[in-house]
């Protein structure tokens, strides 16, 4: 098996049992559970400046921006820091800037609070999976690090090879944007599906030029309330993304995974996962698959969530629960304030196990 450079041990190599001593337990939870889901952010909560006010007052943040830069072997700190911003916006750096600055973010959570609450679940939207993975103890941070710098990689690639576009689309239903983007494929022999269900009344599709453009009409004649074009190239959650799905599965595999400290809610399933087989299967599956954040969410609520922490950069998932769950606790974590605000949020809220 030919690897790209940056995976620097073959774990296909070793036994399933070996690979899973390979991964430290960095992140220290209670035993009792509180209600409590821990959502980590995908793409698009970059900015420049990202972390710095948590590097500048935690030495642990910085050390881990730090510590990032020596994975990747090039300074993603600065990146971060000073940018600029369509560099950091680039999908091969976007995607580990974000993961180191959500793992830098718990690692003050966890300096400051000594052991952290033990949550219901963990999830992530689409690269928060990887983060969240990482958080919960499944993949190490190198890892983590070097897998998704590989998917940005391969995205890249992908959308290079075929270019598509992405769409907003506010004030429709699912099922009517669903039906809108088969029937768009149909009648442009073309691809394009919903690639993100991030809240009631908010979704993204995904797909090539021709199909994107009936599919976007049909949802303007349809009624939807605005129809966003995204200013990107890469088709993301969508089948043009397949050329690149086997050497990401590769990859995938080819990573020390063993089970989170608590399930993971896949993007592609709403499921609550914990078997590193289900993991690589939904890792792989999400590249060309949809986000199913609502349904996520609402499992997540259903199951006994009652306060949800997005820990790393922005505030586009809490801005999500809004509207999934208006009764829930939202704490944003990417600053001393939101370390402070979960702190307290913990003391106040009783362990349910």
């Amino acid at each position: 098996m030919c690897l790209n450079p940056l995976f620097l041990v073959c774990t296909n190599c070793v036994s399933p049992h070996l690979k899973r001593q390979l991964i430290m337990a960095e992140f220290q939870y209670s035993d009792e559970t509180f209600p409590l889901a821990l959502i980590f952010p995908g793409q698009g909560s970059q900015h420049v400046g990202m972390a710095q006010a948590l590097a500048a007052q935690f030495p642990v943040a910085r050390q881990t921006l730090q510590e990032a830069d020596d994975i990747l072997a090039f300074s993603l700190s600065t990146l971060c820091a000073e940018g600029p911003a369509e560099a950091l916006t680039a999908t091969i750096n976007a995607q580990p800037a974000l993961l180191a600055a959500s793992i830098a973010t718990l690692r003050v959570l966890q300096s400051e609070m000594g052991t952290m609450p033990r949550p219901l679940f963990f999830a992530g939207h689409s690269l928060g999976e990887y983060s969240a993975l990482v958080a919960a103890n499944s993949i190490s941070f190198a890892d983590g690090l070097r897998l998704v710098r590989e998917r940005g990689r391969l995205m890249t690639e992908a959308g290079q090879v075929a270019p598509g576009r992405m769409a907003a689309v506010l004030g429709l239903d699912e099922d009517v944007v669903a039906q809108a983007c088969a029937d768009a494929a149909a009648t442009s022999s073309g691809l394009v599906q919903i690639a993100n269900d991030n809240c009631p009344g908010q979704i993204v599709i995904s797909g090539d030029a021709t199909a994107m453009e009936a599919a976007m009409a049909a949802l303007q004649a349809a009624g939807a309330r605005k129809v966003v074009p995204l200013d990107v190239s890469i088709a993301s959650h969508s089948p043009l993304m397949a050329p690149v799905a086997g050497q990401l599965r590769a990859a995938i595999e080819a990573t020390a995974i063993q089970p989170p400290i608590a399930p993971l809610l896949a993007n592609t399933s709403t499921d609550a996962i914990t078997e590193p087989a289900a993991i690589v299967d939904e890792l792989a599956a999400q590249l060309t698959g949809s986000v199913k954040w609502t349904g996520s969410m609402q499992r997540a609520v259903d199951a006994g969530v009652t306060v949800f922490a997005e820990i790393g950069p922005g505030n586009v998932l809490t801005g999500l629960i809004k509207r999934i769950a208006r009764d829930a606790e939202r704490i944003n974590v990417a600053d001393a304030v939101g370390v402070d605000a979960f702190r307290k949020s913990v003391m106040s809220n009783n362990s349910i196990s």
